[in-house]
Parts: structure tokens; sequence; C-alpha cells
């Protein structure tokens, strides 16, 4: 596989590469059985939360007593066991997923949860699988190395919904809404705030440590305290619960596996031993998703706002600059450094992003006020690089850095990797943990 990797860029076409996807998944659906026929498959895709949703939709299915399978870019589950993907790989290769399928089925699972990626749905590594239900999260700006266009990038999610599955899960506020929902299925449910919708969400009241709202579905009304903070987290409770009612589940165990759902590791995770400030990890990697997270916890921070950031080699290079755009426009300090590079040369990579962090400074970047009258470009020794942000290559530096300037009520914010405890450096993938690297310096700094 390493081999067609590495060829396959410089030889083979991407339609050749697909035609080998597919007869990979094909031989992988013969030699387990094709086990998804004896499970219910319910599929989720979407640029941003689908790993929490899946994590939520499993815990709405276990609170009415089913027993689940999960797959998702973070970690596995079969039955009552977890483990971690440490594969930096979202839909696992058809041998391994077909695999694990086969797993759930010997372990007496019923539901099986997948979060399905585009990219996967494009090169048939999904075929084989018939999803009884699909979920559309949302569509934004990802991938686009891939795919070149966002038609291009929509039209690969859409396939999911092109097999009349029983239930189709769309977020009605979502710009891509009409594209999901003209699909046929036996039956569409719908999710939003702004739209009318069979589940919906109203008098959201958002704090540090979670989200409060009452849900409504169809005349019914519930209130729901949902551990987890931010409205992209209403949106994918809302996701979860429409997956929930949809298969017939009470609206009292949709609330109560929503209740009870876990910290999902490296999505907003607060690593906490003691310090005196707050540090949140977040696998954040897309503008829409750092945006979010940036509006999620701007509001809080009592002190400074300390961003650590960078973008990964390999990928859509577009986004480099509107990622520090936006660490510009709301951190107070930002810190760029090493994110996953593969063969790329890092420095390159904190250059892409660091040409959007001035750009973003609210009356800092672009242009200076000199006095009333006028105003001048800024030249690049101006941009505040070394006053207000900086570039350090090495990530554990750049972390040291960030927790080194932190005072009692800031918050250091570390973004991209989240709960991965690998960094894809060439073709290699070499042992990295944000939350470790944090945990250990933390220790230093309270013994400091």
């Amino acid at each position: 596989m390493n081999i067609l990797k590495k060829l396959g860029r410089k030889v083979f076409s991407q339609k050749t590469i697909n035609y080998y996807h597919l007869a990979t998944a094909i031989l992988a659906n013969v030699l387990y059985r094709f086990p998804s026929r004896q499970l219910r498959v319910i599929g989720v895709t979407g640029t941003n939360g689908k790993t929490t949703t899946c994590h939520m939709i499993t815990a709405v299915l276990e609170a009415s007593g089913r027993k689940v399978g999960m797959t998702t870019t973070i970690n596995f589950q079969v039955g009552e066991s977890r483990f971690e993907n440490n594969l930096k790989m979202t839909t696992v290769s058809p041998f391994l997923l077909q695999k694990m399928l086969r797993q759930m089925v010997d372990a007496g699972c019923q539901d099986a949860v997948i979060e399905v990626t585009s990219i996967a749905l494009d090169q048939h590594r999904l075929w084989g699988i018939d999803f009884h239900t699909t979920v559309f999260t949302n569509l934004t700006h990802d991938h686009l190395d891939y795919h070149k266009t966002m038609e291009q990038y929509r039209l690969a999610k859409e396939v999911l919904f092109a097999n009349h599955p029983v239930f189709s899960v769309v977020n009605s506020d979502d710009p891509a809404f009409q594209e999901f929902a003209k699909y046929p299925a036996d039956h569409l449910l719908t999710y939003g705030l702004k739209h009318s919708s069979l589940i919906a969400a109203k008098k959201v009241l958002t704090r540090p440590g979670g989200t409060d709202f009452i849900l409504v579905v169809g005349q019914r009304q519930a209130a729901l305290n949902l551990p987890l903070p931010g409205m992209f987290n209403v949106y994918n409770a809302l996701a979860a619960a429409t997956v929930g009612i949809g298969l017939n589940i009470s609206i009292e165990d949709v609330i109560e596996g929503l209740r009870n759902i876990r910290p999902i590791p490296g999505r907003m995770e607060v690593i906490e031993i003691g310090q005196p400030f707050t540090v949140i990890v977040d696998y954040a990697h897309t503008p829409d998703a750092l945006q979010k997270v940036y509006e999620t916890i701007k509001p809080t921070v009592r002190g400074k706002l300390i961003s650590v950031l960078g973008a990964t080699g390999r990928r859509d290079k577009t986004k480099r600059p509107i990622l520090g755009a936006l660490a510009g426009k709301y951190a107070d300090f930002v810190i760029l450094t090493n994110e996953d590079p593969y063969d790329e040369d890092p420095g390159d990579i904190i250059d892409a992003v660091a040409a959007g962090v001035p750009r973003g400074r609210p009356n800092r970047g672009g242009r200076m006020k000199v006095n009333k009258e006028s105003e001048v470009p800024f030249k690049y020794k101006d941009s505040g690089e070394d006053i207000w942000w900086w570039r350090i290559l090495d990530r554990r530096e750049a972390i040291a850095k960030a927790l080194s300037m932190a005072r009692p009520q800031d918050v250091v914010l570390v973004t991209g990797k989240g709960a991965e405890k690998v960094m894809a450096v060439g073709d290699k993938l070499v042992p990295w943990s944000d939350k470790a690297v944090l945990e250990e310096l933390l220790v230093k700094y309270q013994v400091r």
C-alpha cells in the first residue's frame, strides 16, 4: 500500500487508484461475508462535527438499550470495547473496516455508526455497506487539494445519500441543505435553528462547561443540559437527536444519552492539573471549525487568548492564510508551529499561515494609521511578528512558549491535532500527543 501511495501521485491516475480501492472493497466484503447486512448502519458525513455527532448518536442508541459499534477519526468501538484510531485516517481501508464490522456482528452489536469522508466515498472504500440512515452535518471549506472545487467536494459527499436510505437526516440551516435533501429516502428528517425543522432547539444558553437549551420534537419539548460547550455542539446534538427520534427512540432516552455524553477527546478538551489559567486542546483544522472554536472561547476569556496552531501538509493550501487570519483576528497572541508536514517543508507551511496573521488583526493588519489624516501599508517588519505573534517550528517549544506567557485568567488554545497520538513526518507516523506534552510541561510550570 505504501508503494501504491508513493507511485500513485506520479504514475497512476486517480481513476486507476479508485478502481484499486473498489476491487479491494469488493474482496473485503466477500472475505468477511458482507457483515453490514447484519447491522443497522448509520453513516455521518460533513466537513465538521462528524466525530462528535457519531459519539452522540452512539450515546443515544446505548441509552435506549442497543449494543453499538462505531468507527471515527479518534477511536473505534465494538460493543463495550473501545480502542484508539492512530492511523490518521477517518474512514479506514476496506479490509480493516469490513473486519471491524464483522467483529461488531460477532460481538452482538445491533448498530454501527460510521464517520464517512468525501474522499472515502469518491474512492469507493465504502462499497458494499448498506446504509440504513445517512446524516449530513455541514459543508465548509476543506479538501480542495483533492476535490479541486467546492462543487466536486459536495458531490462526493452526496454519494452517501444516493442509494435510497431509510432515513436521511439533513441540517436545514446549511446552505447545501437542498442538495442533500433532494435524494429519495423513505423518510427525510431535518434539524436546525433557523428554519422550520422536525427537530429544533430554542432558548439556547451557553456556559463555560456546556450548553442548555430546549429540545423541540414536533409538538413536544424537553430541557437538555448538554455537557459540551458551543453552538456547534447544539447542532451536533440536534443531529443525534434526529437520528434517535427517526429510529423510534423515546425523547426521554434521547435526552438521557445526550445529557450523559462524555467529553470527546481532543474536542474542546480542557487540560487541568491545577494551573491558574485555562488550557484547551481542539482538533479544529478547517477555517469554519477554527472560527467556531474562537467564537465559543473568546467571550469566556477574562485575560488574554494565546493561540498555538499550524496547518497540515499535503492538504488544501488555500486555507492556510485563512487559518492565520482567523488567529490574528481572535487571539491576543499567536504562535505558529509545525503540524503534520508530511513531505512538505514545515517552514513553507508556516510561512503560508503567517501570510494571513497580520491581515486578520483588527486595526493592525494591512494598513496602519500614522495620524488622523493618513494611513500607510504595513511593511513586513511592522506586521507585529515577535511582538504579538511568532513562528516556532518545534511544536513542543511553541507550546512551552504559550504556557510561559500565560497568566491567571488567560486561555491557551492548542488546535489542529486534538486527540491524535502521532504526527505525520514524511511517510512516517512519529509519536506525538498535544495533551501529553501539555501535561508534561504544565507539571514543570507548577514546580518552577
